[in-house]
């Protein structure tokens, strides 16, 4: 079945089931493999993308529940002032560990930072739950959240 849908900005018709996950739309169809698998149950964030600005986790997103709503992914994301200005404060802070996490969470930070400017601690905390990092690196995801956060306005 065909459906058409917006990534980044560009339309793309795609022939696929309705109940495939979004996740595999990307990476597959599209190519687009800055999305990472990780569970398949939603549980790890890897495979996080906005939907309409909202951080979705995107494997267990079906395409026909898309419709007409525009998908950010990690490709596109630093062309938004909030998503640059997140993935400066990742490089600052030397966030990345192994990496493969790093889109998830970015999305993810990149969601709260457009819909909360400045968040508290327990913000960050409810945002970026259910977005796993093996290598833990959660302390400077935090910190560099917060660096994002005191650079909005000024320029990065």
């Amino acid at each position: 079945m065909a459906f058409n849908i917006n990534v980044n900005g560009s339309a793309h018709s795609v022939d696929v089931d309705g109940d495939t996950p979004l996740l595999w739309v990307l990476r597959d169809v599209l190519g687009m493999t800055g999305t990472k698998f990780g569970c398949g149950m939603a549980l790890c964030g890897a495979c996080t993308v906005h939907v309409d600005g909202v951080a979705t986790r995107s494997c267990i997103t079906t395409i026909d529940s898309i419709g007409k709503s525009q998908i950010t992914t990690i490709e596109a994301i630093g062309t938004t002032a909030v998503g640059a200005t997140i993935q400066k404060a990742w490089l600052d802070h030397e966030v990345v560990q192994c990496g493969y996490c790093q889109s998830g969470q970015i999305m993810s930070a990149s969601a709260l930072l457009a819909s909360n400017p400045h968040p508290t601690d327990a913000d960050i905390d409810d945002a970026m739950s259910g977005n796993i990092c093996r290598c833990g690196t959660y302390v400077r995801i935090r910190e560099a959240i917060k660096l994002a956060a005191q650079s909005n306005g000024k320029g990065g």
